[in-house]
């Protein structure tokens, strides 16, 4: 009898639940974009091709994972056109918006004169698209190399700095994510990302420098509207954290190189996949210093970062007064057509004429006229500018959610690069149960807003939207968000 109760108050409490959240899909703000009626396999029919043909490693969001097969700018639509707000843009590679009218006319357009035809002939997409890149980049970098994604371009980095330097000891910051290629594998930091593999030859890992979880950090550390909530005594433009951050380098490269010389130092503007980890104020630039000082290669991954995602400046480490010595791009490029690219002076590419190196796809007709319409679409829409003035309003936004919510931990970022840190409570910092945060992301999707989740213990939710998304898109997700952190209180509280 207990049991049979029990099922009917289960049923119950679903049903409440399930109206609930259709009320509240409700005011999701409205788009005039009908999706067309798709005709494809079934959902249940496509799990079953998935587990039959595709490999089980790659990763899915979700207990059910959502079937998608449209989209249309900050939107996305599952197989029987429900509609749901990405907030996470196939995580940051979505620029512009999906299927964005300019980009999608532009590449037609391209499809139909030429697709493909390699490096070895000249073709003017790639000419034209290396000068509109460059020209969006400081001097001396001014050289281009093309390929398909954020993994190939850091192994092609890393390549040419060993190359350029002699020199094969390489540093990278804990917490990072620099891929996943059998090389890269060795410049990423995060274990959740690791096979047993030999991949991290002469590659040292330097302690994070994270204001809110790391030893050290204060009031005032960040480049951002919001805060850590720890205090210091640093005065005006003073940051110590950065300071003893930077002690940390100086005591990697003194212990893990050799004298007289280091290969390279790799680092993201804001860590991305560390769920949006900031660093001092100061400390990218003073890092660059000692790298350079003992003859190393500065590498910046603008992977996530760049393109105007940040707001303030078009690429994260202007953020940070350095110029790199190379710079990492992919996803945002192309608004998730495959490219990726590296950015360097003419004096460091030239180590790839020491022998034949070419990349079959790399610059292709298509790829360059994609990310050619992407910088005009980002300037046109004003989109850089969108993702300033609307990225701290998201943030100040999420901001009030900390103070109300004792599982609210930090909230960090910059433009539309946002993290928002989730913990058992705010005066251990211990990461939240994953099963509470899975049940947090889950309730996100009932309410139809797609976002990503990031940290080494998957407890940070990362937004990292579409640059065209609107206050109106802003106010549902932080709206969407307050209610599932209601429903993760009231489920403890029973």
């Amino acid at each position: 009898m207990l049991k049979m109760l029990a099922r009917v108050g289960f049923i119950r409490n679903a049903a409440v639940r399930s109206q609930s959240t259709a009320s509240f899909i409700a005011n999701m703000p409205p788009c005039d974009f009908v999706p067309e009626k798709y005709t494809g396999p079934s959902h249940d029919a496509m799990k079953q091709l998935r587990q039959n043909h595709l490999s089980s490693g790659q990763l899915t969001y979700y207990k059910d994972p959502i079937s998608l097969c449209q989209g249309h700018m900050q939107y996305l639509y599952d197989l029987e056109g429900n509609r749901y707000l990405d907030m996470f843009a196939g995580i940051a590679t979505v620029i512009a918006g999906h299927c964005h009218p300019k980009i999608q006319e532009a590449t037609l357009s391209q499809m139909g004169k030429m697709w493909h035809s390699t490096n070895i002939y000249y073709h003017p997409s790639i000419h034209e698209y290396a000068e509109k890149l460059t020209s969006t980049l400081p001097d001396p970098l001014k050289v281009c190399y093309f390929v398909n994604s954020g993994s190939e371009a850091n192994d092609l980095a890393l390549l040419m700095a060993r190359l350029y330097t002699g020199c094969m000891d390489t540093f990278v910051m804990r917490g990072a994510y620099h891929g996943a290629s059998p090389i890269t594998m060795g410049l990423t930091s995060l274990s959740t990302w690791f096979f047993n593999y030999p991949s991290a030859s002469s590659i040292h890992k330097i302690r994070n420098a994270d204001p809110y979880k790391g030893p050290y950090g204060g009031k005032a550390c960040r480049d951002s509207v919001v805060q850590a909530d720890r205090s210091c005594d640093c005065q005006p433009g003073q940051c110590m954290a950065s300071e003893q951050y930077l002690e940390e380098v100086k005591d990697a490269l003194t212990y893990c190189a050799p004298k007289d010389k280091i290969g390279a130092f790799f680092a993201e503007s804001i860590q991305g996949v560390n769920g949006t980890m900031q660093f001092p104020k100061g400390f990218i630039k003073g890092a660059v210093e000692q790298v350079r000082t003992r003859g190393g290669v500065a590498i910046l991954d603008e992977v996530q970062t760049g393109f105007g995602r940040t707001g303030e400046h078009f690429w994260g480490f202007q953020g940070h007064d350095v110029i790199p010595d190379m710079v990492v791009m992919a996803k945002g490029i192309a608004n998730g057509y495959p490219m990726g690219a590296v950015v360097t002076t003419k004096e460091i590419a030239s180590v790839l004429s020491r022998a034949l190196h070419f990349n079959t796809f790399g610059g292709n007709p298509v790829a360059c006229t994609v990310a050619s319409s992407v910088i005009d679409v980002i300037k046109e829409d004003k989109l850089q500018e969108n993702a300033q003035q609307l990225g701290s309003y998201f943030l100040l936004e999420l901001a009030k959610l900390r103070d109300e919510f004792e599982i609210v931990g930090d909230v960090r970022g910059k433009g539309f690069m946002i993290g928002v840190e989730l913990v058992a409570d705010k005066e251990s910092k211990v990461t939240l149960p994953a099963d509470q945060v899975g049940a947090i992301f889950e309730d996100m999707k009932e309410m139809r807003v797609l976002n990503g989740k990031g940290g080494v213990f998957g407890n940070v939710m990362r937004f990292k939207p579409p640059m065209c998304v609107t206050k109106a898109d802003v106010d549902y997700t932080v709206a969407a968000f307050r209610q599932a952190l209601t429903n993760h209180r009231e489920r403890q509280a029973k």
